[in-house]
Order: structure tokens, then sequence, then C-alpha cells
């Protein structure tokens, strides 16, 4: 280990690593912290964080909407699938201090917001090819709009229907699944636990997923998959 190494861990399920920055620069950066939170699925995290600002319902929404879009972004096979490559996309960011600034005045954020509305149409209209009362999974094809929706998919299945557990398998160009597992938001447990069984495969309690899931492995993730949230 480096001797300048300093852990910092919280294994709460309603923190992310924007939580634990934020709380370390003391909320120096408090609206990108909570603009990160949102991004991550943690909607109630972000606003309790979020309350020193005191911002209205309208402020709060577009911080959502940025943290989707930058998350969204995260999302592919190759740099290809993105709009941005993320190094790019941070050095558009970094000398914005105030993100309601990079809103307003960053086309890429726009680009990014239409791509995301156009990839989430596609994916809604999809019907799940597993649905049971514990959860969902979906199957989305080797495009490169899938390998770009499927995490953000996956957090809007989940805050539609937060009582179950969903997963996503976007096929992979080469064969096998990229995997995306959300816990009930109701409970936000069972998804590190659930792909720590698959090569690949870990996360947080609420939210996990499997690089490569191999297509003769997919049978026994499914069983799996409603084994472990039926009990939870």
């Amino acid at each position: 280990m480096h001797p300048h190494f300093e852990p910092h861990i919280d294994t709460d399920a309603n923190v992310c690593t924007s939580l634990l920055v934020n709380r370390y620069l003391q909320g120096r950066h408090l609206a990108w912290a909570v603009t990160a939170a949102f991004g991550d699925n943690l909607a109630d995290a972000a606003r309790q964080a979020a309350a020193p600002l005191n911002l209205s319902a309208d402020q709060l929404a577009q911080l959502q909407s940025l943290g989707e879009c930058l998350n969204y972004n995260g999302y592919g096979e190759t740099l290809d699938d993105l709009f941005y490559d993320p190094a790019e996309l941070y050095r558009q960011m970094r000398p914005f201090a105030d993100p309601f600034a990079f809103i307003a005045e960053s086309a890429a954020y726009r680009t990014l917001k239409a791509g995301y509305q156009e990839d989430m149409t596609r994916a809604v209209a999809l019907d799940a090819a597993e649905a049971r009362a514990a959860g969902r999974i979906f199957m989305l094809p080797a495009e490169k709009w899938a390998r770009r929706i499927s995490g953000v998919f996956g957090n809007q299945l989940a805050v539609e229907s937060p009582t179950q557990a969903h997963a996503v398998l976007t096929a992979k160009p080469g064969g096998g699944y990229v995997v995306s597992v959300r816990a009930p938001l109701v409970a936000k447990s069972g998804a590190d636990e659930l792909c720590s069984q698959f090569d690949t495969g870990g996360g947080r309690k609420g939210a996990a997923g499997i690089n490569h899931l191999p297509d003769a492995e997919v049978g026994r993730f499914i069983a799996t998959f409603f084994a472990v949230f039926s009990r939870s």
C-alpha cells in the first residue's frame, strides 16, 4: 500500500463516492456533490445533503437532470459508444465551480440531455424478459444506444417500482452481456450479494453489476436473481 494512501470507507447503502468526497472537503463543493449523488440514483440522500443550499424544487430538478446525464455518459463498451470521452467532459466541467452555470452555458449538457431522452424512449418501449413479484429483468440489444442507457435505465426502473429489484442485461457485440442490477429502493440490499457470485461481478448493496456474463450463465443469473430478491 502506498504510504500516502488514505482510505475513506462507508458501506451505507445511502452513501456514494461524491458524498464521501464532500465530507472530506467539508462541503466546499456541495452543489456538485448533490449533482453526483443524484446521478448515482441516491435522490433522497442528495436532497438531504442539499438542505444547506436552500434550493427550490426546480433547482433540485436541474441538478438531478445534470447528474443523470453525466452518469449516462459513463456507460458504454468503448469510448466510441459515448457522446464524450469522460476525460474531455471533465475538462469542460472543470472551470465551473457552480453546476448551474455549467447547465446554463454548456453545449455538452444539452447534447447529453437530448441523447439521454432519445435513448430512454427506446428503452422504456421494451417489455421485461422476466417479470415476477420480486423483480424484473430486461434484455437490451447489442447496439450503441442500449449500451449507453443500460445503467440509467436500471435507475429509472428502480424509481418507478421501488419494491422490486431490477436487472438490465445488455448484449455485447462479441457475445455475453453487461449486467446492471438495482436492489429494491425500499431495502437497498442484495445487489452486491448477487453480482459477487459471478466472475467480474461486484458493487454496492443497492447497485451492482457484472462486466461480462457469458451466454451460458444467463440461466443461472436469472435463477440467482430471483432467489436473492425473493427472500429480501
